[in-house]
């Protein structure tokens, strides 16, 4: 048997590449020290939604303490805790600026989130927010009775949530739904948790969807061809 050529004998640390030539394949080595990789400085850009100025009513009073906000308004009163990568500044024009405290991925991501997160509360206080739901098929109607949201639905029997505390429930026409309140988070919260009641079916398009929605449709099956 033929014995391996002396010169075909690689190191343990080297890493390998054939090149192709016309009169054969050799072997080319290449030394494990000069196999590397290059590092790249990824730069943190400034959000576009945290950059902006946030206007502050004239009816609404803010107290600004290190990492914490509260806003007081028409509508009661909703506080706000910041991480440590982000800090909210009051200007002298009255005008809150959210500012990056730190450069990193996570600080810039804090940077627009708790930008939102601070107007939607001083929105919320002044203003309110609403989230509106209608119901789509035969027999669905709606009812408030005290403090409970009654639906029929299909079901053998009607469905009864308990409204949160800091919500209001409006029902027109007995298939419109209206959830209002200060607190945008627990209103779409709310509004989602009604909707998993019944989501609208793709067919008929029956069940609950919000006002804004617009449901796909798919095409029934076909009869059999004869």
């Amino acid at each position: 048997m033929a014995s391996l050529s002396p010169s075909l004998h690689l190191p343990c640390n080297s890493r390998t590449g054939f090149v192709g030539k016309s009169q054969g394949i050799h072997l080319r080595v290449i030394p494990a020290s000069r196999v590397g990789f290059v590092r790249k400085t990824v730069e943190c850009k400034e959000s576009r939604i945290g950059k902006k100025p946030i206007e502050v009513p004239s009816n609404v009073t803010l107290t600004l303490e290190q990492q914490f906000v509260k806003a007081k308004g028409p509508l009661g009163e909703l506080s706000l805790n910041y991480p440590t990568e982000v800090k909210v500044v009051k200007e002298e024009s009255g005008k809150l600026r959210v500012f990056k405290t730190v450069e990193t991925k996570r600080a810039n991501q804090m940077h627009g989130l708790f930008r939102t997160l601070t107007e939607n509360i001083i929105v919320g206080v002044s203003k309110g927010f609403d989230k509106r739901l209608q119901l789509v098929g035969v027999g669905y109607r709606a009812t408030v009775e005290g403090k409970d949201l009654v639906m029929n639905l299909g079901f053998s029997h009607p469905v009864r949530m308990a409204v949160p505390e800091g919500l209001q429930v409006k029902v027109e026409e007995n298939t419109k739904i209206i959830v209002s309140g200060n607190d945008k988070s627990e209103i779409g919260q709310f509004a989602a948790t009604i909707k998993k009641w019944r989501p609208p079916e793709p067919y008929k398009g029956k069940g609950i969807r919000y006002q804004d929605e617009i449901v796909r449709r798919k095409e029934g099956k076909a009869g059999k061809k004869k």
